[in-house]
């Protein structure tokens, strides 16, 4: 998902890191405004240094919108046709019915283009690594849409529930062709929670009963289908289009339930969370739920908090009121940088490596 844009003050006045090894923990959510993923390696890599320890292409290209790309996996099927109006507000297009005498039975998703886009930066990241441009301990960062993103997305609800199974049969068979090709030990998939919390939050509707039960099983479902060394993560997130979350977050208190649900029917460990942080979020009541997330040892939490507005003092601000309440963290941007103009990227790079170099010990 995508960070909103920046605020009219500007970032705050940081130079750019050399990319020498820093002592605190970065983590990158996907999305990074460059014009190609060999781009975006070689900027990471210079100005993150050791700091991130896992590192995605950008989802550069047709990818940059997040599941935007999508659609056209919808508009291809014989079996929809399009609707005149939109279901909700927050959603791009009027999404797709079947087509008189269509049904599920009927659909071909085929390849969806994750793993093809995947699989080329993962190419480029092992050469990159090999030169000494990337770290070496580095992981593959491939971020995900779940499947019922760009169902909810492009499906009108008549014909979500008909739709999911098919859609996430293909999503699947494409993260299977990247774990078939890319060293599990030298991989991570995180999983983008967006759809989900909106639910889960009551602003839009769900077009099943029971959808907190429904939407952990799926999520948690999701996590088992990555093998056991690959690195698993799960992004939950507010959403930004038209630069703006769907709703600000009253407190920490859903991503710490969600996360402790999904853990809880998963018999393998999370490796890493991200959580968004609002920037005007530097009071105790929003990072309080801290205290109860029950993540086992091996979890590195993320907090979205990094924010180019304020200057260095306010993303200060907002970490000391997280570490009052959950002993160690890596920092995070609120989202991905898909809305920033390139130009940002160095300057947002820079602000994260200069806070996590005061963060302390790596959260490992």
């Amino acid at each position: 998902m995508r960070e909103a844009a920046p605020c009219p003050a500007g970032m705050a006045d940081i130079e750019p890191s050399s990319g020498s090894p820093g002592r605190g923990t970065v983590h990158l959510v996907g999305s990074v405004p460059l014009a190609t993923a060999e781009a975006v390696f070689d900027m990471v890599g210079s100005r993150l240094g050791t700091r991130c320890a896992r590192i995605p292409d950008g989802e550069t290209g047709p990818r940059g919108n997040w599941i935007a790309w999508q659609r056209d996996a919808f508009a291809v099927q014989t079996a929809l046709r399009r609707t005149e109006a939109r279901e909700r507000d927050y959603q791009l297009h009027p999404p797709f019915v079947f087509a008189a005498g269509a049904g599920a039975a009927d659909l071909e998703f085929g390849s969806l283009g994750f793993a093809e886009a995947a699989l080329r930066s993962w190419r480029l990241f092992a050469e990159r690594q090999a030169a000494g441009v990337l770290p070496e301990a580095a992981r593959f960062l491939v971020a995900f849409p779940t499947p019922f993103a760009p169902v909810y997305s492009f499906a009108a609800y008549e014909i979500q529930e008909a739709v999911y199974p098919v859609y996430a049969a293909a999503l699947l068979s494409e993260l299977g062709r990247i774990c078939e090709e890319v060293p599990h030990d030298r991989l991570a998939v995180q999983w983008d929670v967006a759809t989900e919390m909106s639910i889960l939050e009551e602003v839009y509707p769900a077009p099943f009963e029971n959808p907190r039960a429904v939407l952990i099983d799926r999520l948690a479902g999701l996590g088992r289908c990555v093998p056991a060394a690959v690195d698993l993560g799960y992004h939950l997130c507010y959403g930004s289009m038209n630069d703006r979350h769907w709703k600000e977050p009253e407190d920490l208190a859903l991503c710490v339930a969600v996360a402790d649900a999904i853990e809880s029917r998963l018999d393998r460990p999370i490796r890493f969370l991200h959580m968004p942080v609002p920037v005007d979020r530097a009071d105790d009541a929003y990072y309080a739920p801290l205290g109860g997330l029950r993540l086992g040892g091996g979890t590195e939490l993320f907090l979205g908090l990094v924010h180019d507005c304020g200057g260095i003092e306010g993303n200060r601000a907002r970490i000391a009121a997280a570490a009052k309440y959950h002993r160690s963290f890596g920092i995070a941007a609120e989202c991905g940088f898909g809305r920033r103009p390139p130009e940002a990227v160095p300057r947002l790079l820079a602000l994260h490596a200069a806070l996590a170099d005061g963060l302390g010990a790596p959260r490992r």
